[in-house]
């Protein structure tokens, strides 16, 4: 496959385990690494990004095909898998290293997220707030190799929302 059908996201909505096995099974998905984003710390550990000292999100990057998925419809299954207005947490996790992100590539990746962003909350998609941050990516950090595809090696820690297609 060449070159330009390979773009690159970075999304942060909770725990990563459940976040790459979703994105995992959305067509038009190459491929998916868990790592760490938005922190200052160069390359930390996962003890490192939970301590909360550093700064990261648990982040996931996906390898798209955008031909055959949209950078919209990502952004879109995104904010269907998690809840958006929780604050530095997602359920049970709970902390900055959980919060909910989307950092950007590029102006254009940088509007679409906005946009959707002020869509669903016009829609009044969700009850309260969505406090998604929406920043540029700077360095992502590959998590563990441990980490990596955990929900699928494991069958734990699953995202609470199921995958589907968009409707």
């Amino acid at each position: 496959m060449s070159h330009q059908h390979r773009h690159i996201a970075f999304f942060a909505a909770g725990c990563f385990w459940g976040v790459q096995d979703y994105f995992d099974q959305v067509p038009g998905v190459l491929e998916t690494e868990v790592g760490y984003s938005g922190g200052t710390l160069k390359d930390p550990s996962y003890e490192d990004v939970i301590s909360e000292k550093t700064g990261h999100a648990e982040t996931v990057k996906v390898v798209f095909d955008p031909m055959r998925v949209s950078y919209h419809d990502l952004v879109r299954q995104f904010f269907r898998m998690h809840d958006p207005t929780q604050l530095n947490r997602q359920g049970y996790d709970i902390g900055p290293s959980y919060r909910s992100a989307i950092f950007y590539m590029d102006a254009g990746q940088q509007k679409v997220a906005e946009i959707i962003k002020a869509q669903l909350e016009a829609e009044n998609w969700f009850d309260k707030p969505i406090m998604t941050e929406i920043t540029a990516a700077g360095p992502f950090y590959p998590a563990e190799a441990y980490h990596q595809k955990f929900t699928k090696k494991t069958g734990r820690g699953a995202c609470r929302v199921p995958y589907a297609p968009l409707s």
